[in-house]
């Protein structure tokens, strides 16, 4: 231990001759040391210059970075507004094509009812114009039987007073049925 400090006591007192040190009085010292002083400043000097651009390109960095984050989010942010109208708008059309389904099908009911009506109609139009065509023919063959039976009870009865009734009589007959058949012509009419 006594030799450390006789170390840090012979420091204090050190020959100034024969020995190397440095010469704090700046008028006294020679080029040698000044440029020395000067190399070892420059040399040490770049290297805080260097810290510095260091510490200015990472700031740079840093900068770019939270510029690009905050870029990515007022993107992302934009792009959510954007998928949130598309869906808004999804949401819209596919409540749209229910309803022009419902719609649709609503009016195919309809017509399909008015199909059915109309066509229900026509059938019943049709039977009707059938039974009224089969009537006006029923009575048609019902004239046309009554008018020959007419004609041929006429023939007999003529056939029977003919042969039975003298030329007076006969006479007299045919102008009393030629009087009811003038009434009823007139009736038919």
């Amino acid at each position: 231990m006594k030799n450390v400090i006789d170390s840090f006591v012979y420091l204090g007192h050190w020959p100034y001759a024969g020995s190397f040190g440095f010469n704090t009085d700046i008028l006294a010292t020679n080029p040698i040391n000044l440029s020395v002083v000067l190399g070892v400043l420059i040399y040490f000097g770049k290297g805080v210059y260097n810290l510095l651009s260091l510490n200015d390109l990472l700031d740079n960095r840093k900068q770019r970075i939270l510029s690009t984050i905050r870029n990515s989010e007022e993107l992302r942010k934009g792009a959510v507004e954007q998928l949130e109208r598309a869906r808004t708008r999804l949401r819209k059309v596919e409540i749209e094509a229910d309803e022009y389904r419902m719609n649709g099908y609503s009016e195919i009911e309809r017509e399909k009812v008015n199909l059915i009506n109309a066509t229900s109609d026509s059938l019943e139009q049709l039977e009707n114009y059938k039974n009224e065509t089969l009537h006006f023919e029923q009575e048609k063959a019902i004239n046309q039987v009554r008018q020959r039976v007419f004609q041929q009870a006429l023939q007999g009865a003529l056939g029977t007073l003919n042969s039975c009734l003298n030329s007076e009589l006969h006479f007299r007959m045919i102008r009393a049925n030629i009087r009811i058949l003038g009434a009823m012509q007139k009736i038919t009419d």
